[in-house]
């Protein structure tokens, strides 16, 4: 196990006058020879003040009997977990776990060592601590084992979930374990590039209707996977390992498509009235996002099969295409719907120091190329217009970029503290970000987890655990928390 603090450092036991807690056992002087796990927590955490053979230095003896805050194992315990303030030692439950302070507390009663094996046979034997502001977090691999560039995940149930690999095949989960076989008979895509099987969700009403969702990157040519491109949605369902009964719930007019292997935005989610949304990137093709007559750039609307509802903000222009819910847009590839308001919230995967974070309104534009914080990345100037009237600004920009992907809004009970707050992932900084959010603006931002590989995806479990899709490594971790950080 690794412990890492999130964006902070703790210091060393400082010294106070007054020796922590032993009692009962023989003490472990003269003994510290590193094979007890405690000793190398002592020997990093405590040895600074209280000597590398527990006599004392800057602080007491831990060996001559004389503690004045409790000897009993508790006593001795809450001394290291909670600190002594006044005599200037720092609480130690940020930096250490429970099992690394009761392997110290062994230390220094002299308890003989038990391998993890016989005596926390229920403990994860490889899982990290991330130390947040909130919690303390574990974080363990979830699957890492034969998944290759996890793209998107869907839960179906508690223990059953479907995740994307960009080459083409859908893979299910079921009780954490990889099933060897991907799902067969899935639509074949044109992958390549940024392209491939890139989202999954499911109907808003699976369990009755079984409808699972997929959108990836569609080919004109042979069977789909090759030629000109663009991105496709369908739907289908799956019986005995099988995908069956599929249906095109979106096809872009084939002018559209290109043989750029680059920007095809995409998930798929659903608001609370069952219409369907999903994202198409500019392709490349930068003025096509200010066109209304190309899918490319824009934040499309559906219902649930596919056809066009009534009130979509261009359905009465001849110019335009129907499905359009707004547009300027670079490449979105993250969105989801702010549990409080119900607006729709997209990350948007800019260029060079132009990342962000948008609301959704019906029929507005978003600005791309025409104005953006961003540059070429090879340093050219874009634009220098940051803000126009009549161009939504974003509410969030990042600078320099993180080279943003996914978003989800937690809703799960594992995290209380995060509720209704925005995970955002990044795949340059390979981090993992949350963004407090107080009503249309973001008033706070922490990474809680970093060098892990380029975090693809996030969702929030139905068991309130947080599961992350990375590659280099390819996998997928989940995480939990350990316990609530009291300050």
């Amino acid at each position: 196990m690794r412990v890492f603090p999130a964006k902070s450092h703790f210091a060393l036991l400082a010294a106070f006058p007054v020796a922590m807690a032993c009692t009962g056992g023989s003490p472990a002087t003269g003994q510290n020879t590193q094979e007890h796990p405690g000793d190398a927590y002592y020997a990093q955490y405590c040895a600074t003040c209280h000597g590398a053979d527990m006599t004392g230095g800057m602080a007491s003896s831990l060996v001559d009997g004389q503690w004045e805050f409790g000897g009993s194992r508790e006593e001795i315990y809450r001394s290291i977990a909670d600190g002594i303030e006044d005599q200037g030692m720092p609480a130690y439950r940020n930096a250490l776990d429970e099992r690394q302070i009761n392997l110290i507390v062994d230390a220094i009663e002299g308890v003989e060592y038990v391998p993890v094996s016989t005596a926390m046979a229920d403990e994860p034997e490889d899982y990290d601590v991330l130390e947040t502001l909130d919690y303390d977090v574990r974080v363990e691999v979830w699957v890492g084992e034969g998944i290759e560039v996890p793209w998107g995940i869907a839960f179906l149930d508690e223990s059953r979930a479907l995740v994307t690999e960009r080459a083409g095949p859908v893979r299910l989960i079921e009780d954490g374990e990889l099933h060897p076989d991907p799902i067969e008979d899935t639509p074949p895509v044109a992958a390549g590039g940024q392209g491939g099987m890139l989202a999954v969700s499911t109907h808003p009403d699976y369990e009755e209707n079984g409808w699972i969702y997929l959108a990836y990157s569609h080919g004109l040519e042979d069977d789909g996977t090759s030629g000109p491109r663009q991105t496709r949605v369908v739907r289908g369902r799956i019986q005995d390992h099988r995908w069956v009964d599929q249906e095109v719930v979106y096809q872009a007019p084939e002018e559209s498509y290109t043989t750029s292997t680059g920007h095809f935005g995409t998930r798929v989610v659903f608001d609370e009235d069952g219409y369907l949304y999903f994202a198409i990137g500019d392709r490349r093709d930068l003025p096509s996002s200010q066109r209304l007559d190309s899918p490319n750039g824009k934040v499309h609307r559906l219902y649930d099969d596919g056809t066009v509802p009534e009130d979509n903000p261009f359905v009465d222009d001849e110019d335009a295409l129907d499905t359009i819910y707004t547009y300027g847009h670079r490449n979105q590839q993250g969105m989801d719907f702010y549990p409080l308001t119900g607006d729709l919230w997209t990350a948007e995967h800019g260029p060079r120091g132009g990342d962000e974070i948008n609301i959704i309104r019906a029929g507005k534009n978003y600005g791309w190329p025409e104005i953006t914080y961003g540059i070429h990345y090879d340093g050219r100037t874009i634009t220098r217009e940051r803000f126009r009237p009549g161009i939504e600004p974003p509410v969030w920009v990042w600078r320099p970029s993180t080279a943003l992907c996914a978003i989800d809004f937690y809703t799960g009970d594992e995290f209380p503290l995060w509720r209704n707050h925005l995970l955002a992932t990044a795949l340059r900084n390979e981090d993992l970000r949350l963004l407090q959010v107080r009503n249309d603006r973001i008033i706070h931002e922490e990474v809680i987890l970093e060098d892990r590989g380029r975090i693809r995806d996030v969702a929030t479990g139905p068991d309130g655990a947080i599961y992350l899709l990375t590659s280099r490594p390819h996998q997928i971790l989940r995480l939990t928390a350990i316990e609530e950080i009291l300050r």
